[in-house]
């Protein structure tokens, strides 16, 4: 070979060599890179304060009105309803979830339909209704009845929520979103028992014939009806069909989520793709790994007052006690979603947090002073209530598409109905006042969070390891690894 042919072969290999390089230093470009950062940082600030207080506030609401029976029933409602009798106040309390659960996933493809304000509306104002009527029924057998009915309108609230935050922004930013949304919401559901407790003293005006337990869901209920006609106003939609950000934002969102994981524009969604996205084994496994948190979650926000009335606090102390460990489960889960988000990996915090639960609960369960047992009670809310919105992102993180995100919101969160059920059968009233075999049920659900996170994980490194090498593409798309 002449040098001429050989010079020329090192030009035509300097040169792709070169453009590989370009195209290397293309894919590493940020798309963030492409705008100003201060324009981001204003947009992106504007974007959370018009959602993340409105949506937190919401589902501050839908927890109090969800979990408002136990205040109840320590304000005569189990006296006037007789839910002393059996196991009256369990099924009443479980009865909420059968038709939440079944509902989740036609509540997402309706949000999908008609519109975050339209849905959001219908659901807030309709259990606002549910709520008020709670405060007029005779017996038990309609208060099961008005419960349901809470079940049917707030299925649809809780995933919709959830996938709309995680529309707006990348991976690596959802979690803290997400947390301040969840954990603002049970900070001030934590309140609502001495709130609760402030308003069954109205039971004193005696004209009225309300009892103190009927004033809780009469007022309660109003205020959210109240807060279901400013949804209408305020509540932000999709990205794509927002109308508080200029075109400009609108794009600069858009094209960061497009760069992140390329499904800025929703995909058309049909029953075969639902049954397609419910066939991934990895769906399942985030929504087991849901109700084993959400699972300690529940029985907090259900017996936390009667697990305190054990320990032998008198009412008011038992209300006043409620409100702390949700301040600290809010601190704790604030900080393992910023180190989450900022060290890029979720299943280690998952972990972390799950062990926080299961000490806790050995505290609460087995500890021979009150003092300790509600030590015990901080732990399990601070670990509990963090592992709820870090697997909402470790799920989000790691599927692509609107049609598959709003199949697997709805399934995550239908288990976490699962869990409330569990929750309420299993914490009997014959276990009072310790409630060891709850205790026990919900260690298991710890242990099982743990399992699966060690098959996520192993499976996500198999994964990304092919896909680095060519060898597979994940989740259809080029270029795209799972968040470990």
């Amino acid at each position: 070979m002449s040098s001429e042919s050989k010079g020329s072969s090192s030009d035509v290999k300097l040169d792709v060599e070169a453009d590989q390089v370009q195209v290397r230093e293309k894919e590493e470009v940020p798309i963030d890179a492409h705008y100003d950062p201060d324009f981001v940082r204003r947009t992106l600030r504007h974007v959370d304060w018009r959602m993340l207080p409105l949506l937190g506030l919401l589902y501050a609401i839908a927890l109090i009105d969800r979990t408002n029976l136990g205040v109840a029933r320590i304000s005569g409602m189990e006296q006037d309803l007789r839910l002393d009798i059996g196991e009256r106040y369990s099924i009443a309390s479980m009865i909420y979830f059968p038709p939440y659960i079944l509902l989740e996933i036609p509540g997402n493809l309706v949000l999908q339909w008609i519109g975050a304000r339209s849905w959001l509306t219908i659901c807030v104002v309709g259990w606002g209704a549910a709520q008020v009527g709670m405060a007029f029924v005779p017996n038990w057998h309609l208060l099961c009845l008005t419960r349901a009915l809470l079940g049917i309108f707030e299925a649809g609230f809780f995933p919709a929520l959830t996938f709309i935050i995680t529309t707006w922004y990348k991976r690596g930013e959802v979690q803290k979103r997400l947390a301040v949304f969840y954990l603002s919401a049970i900070v001030l559901g934590g309140f609502s028992a001495i709130l609760a407790y402030a308003i069954q003293l109205l039971k004193k005006f005696e004209s009225t014939g309300l009892n103190g337990w009927q004033w809780i869901f009469l007022l309660e209920g109003l205020l959210t009806i109240v807060l279901g006609v400013l949804t209408w106003f305020f509540v932000p939609d999709f990205p794509g069909r927002n109308n508080f950000l200029t075109a400009e934002q609108t794009k600069m969102i858009l094209d960061r989520v497009e760069a992140d994981r390329g499904d800025s524009v929703p995909d058309p969604i049909s029953l075969k793709k639902v049954a397609t996205h419910l066939g991934d084994p990895l769906l399942w496994s985030f929504a087991l790994m849901f109700m084993s948190a959400a699972m300690p979650a529940y029985a907090i926000g259900f017996f936390i007052t009667i697990l305190l009335r054990s320990m032998g606090f008198s009412i008011m102390e038992a209300l006043l006690l409620t409100a702390p460990p949700y301040v600290a489960a809010a601190i704790s889960g604030f900080f393992f979603a910023w180190i989450s988000d900022k060290t890029g990996k979720r299943a280690i915090f998952i972990f972390a947090q799950t062990l926080i639960t299961i000490v806790g609960l050995c505290v609460t369960g087995w500890a021979g002073s009150n003092g300790a047992r509600y030590f015990g009670l901080f732990l399990v809310n601070m670990g509990a209530s963090g592992c709820v919105p870090a697997v909402l992102a470790y799920n989000a993180n790691n599927i692509i598409s609107y049609s598959k995100r709003s199949v697997s919101t709805a399934l995550i969160i239908a288990f976490g109905g699962i869990s409330g059920i569990f929750a309420t059968l299993v914490f009997r009233q014959k276990d009072f006042p310790k409630y060891i075999p709850g205790i026990w049920a919900t260690l298991a659900c710890q242990f099982l969070m743990i399992i699966l996170l060690g098959v996520n994980t192993y499976v996500f490194h198999n994964r990304n390891k092919l896909a680095r090498a060519g060898k597979r593409i994940n989740e259809g798309r080029e270029g795209f690894y799972y968040t470990l």
